[in-house]
């Protein structure tokens, strides 16, 4: 873990705040760290009412705040912000069809909703902004990962906007969650339920990532405690097949292969080989440093090793893997 100070007495919010990371973020501050004040910044004013009256959220209500709003309005984000030392930006559109249907509203949260977070946050005094991200921002093949990856250049950008200010801007990105929702563990899970012995598989060749929502907490909390401005974090975790995960939750299943789904990607990549001009491998994370430098604080960490020209990192070339019995394991966890 991260500096066990590192929040203490501090004002942090987190735009998208009752979604499943900025719950768990939300959970994991509480128990490690003695915050001035978590705001929950969001739209929804239900999912709201009901985190207040979960634990550990109802037993903190001294330090918790809720603000209804949405990133798509500026002014509410620059009342939210007053006095905030940290901002978490986790609000996005996510819902790949829904993006491709409705692209107008994906660019209005997250491309103008990521400019009025940066905005608000320079114009409030912010001091750390870290923006998560996510793979399909990486060489992005649909319209949800067309916007993440605009915003993630906005985020690394608004460095060059800090002038005199103690503030940067850093990114995370990390592959589906474990579990979240819409993501496959989940759906074959309806599935069994529902009694059927085939699983459904796009592609047989199809690997993911195996990150935690608790793992994804600890990245974020990492770029708070290290971020100089402009890096991008990406954990360093194991790899499984698909269908290795149909036959760990469902031992002897029969499998049917039904081709990829549109916008959909036989791999999750999160360093390209472009990338890797810039990018140094460290213990657990790789840090991809910006390729220019926007303000004198800039100073990058290359304690790391640096990785070689033409390097990329997905969890089609992991070497790490997961075997059926470890993600049988993994799944008691989620």
């Amino acid at each position: 873990m991260a500096d066990q100070k590192l929040l203490d007495g501090k004002t942090i919010l987190i735009t998208g705040g009752t979604g499943s990371f900025g719950r768990c973020f939300t959970k994991y501050v509480l128990e490690h760290y003695s915050p001035k004040k978590i705001i929950i910044y969001s739209r929804d004013e239900f999912k709201q009412f009901l985190m207040q009256s979960e634990s550990p959220f109802k037993e903190n209500t001294a330090v918790m705040r809720y603000f209804i709003g949405d990133v798509r309005d500026k002014e509410r984000l620059e009342r939210a912000l007053e006095g905030v030392d940290y901002c978490i930006h986790a609000a996005a559109l996510k819902q790949v069809p829904a993006c491709e249907y409705n692209p107008a509203e994906a660019i209005k949260t997250n491309i103008h909703g990521a400019m009025n977070v940066i905005d608000a946050c320079l114009d409030q005094g912010v001091h750390k902004v870290v923006a998560l991200s996510t793979d399909k921002a990486v060489n992005p093949v649909n319209l949800y990962g067309g916007t993440k990856l605009v915003s993630d250049k906005l985020f690394i950008a608004a460095n060059a906007y800090a002038g005199s200010k103690d503030i940067n801007f850093s990114i995370v990105r990390y592959g589906n969650v474990a579990g979240s929702r819409g993501s496959v563990i989940p759906f074959f899970r309806s599935l069994i339920e529902q009694g059927e012995t085939t699983l459904p598989i796009t592609d047989y060749r199809m690997t993911r990532f195996w990150i935690s929502l608790e793992q994804g907490v600890e990245l974020v909390i990492k770029a708070l405690a290290e971020a100089k401005g402009g890096e991008t974090f990406i954990s360093k975790i194991p790899s499984f097949y698909v269908k290795d995960l149909a036959e760990a939750l469902l031992p002897g299943c029969k499998t049917v292969e039904t081709g990829i789904r549109p916008g959909e990607k036989l791999h999750e990549i999160m360093v390209t080989t472009e990338d890797s001009m810039t990018t140094y491998e460290y213990e657990k994370n790789f840090i991809v440093y910006p390729q220019i430098t926007f303000n004198v604080r800039q100073v990058p960490d290359l304690s790391g090793t640096k990785v070689p020209d033409g390097f990329s990192y997905s969890s089609g070339n992991n070497t790490q893997w997961l075997s059926v019995e470890e993600i049988r394991e993994l799944l008691k966890t989620v």
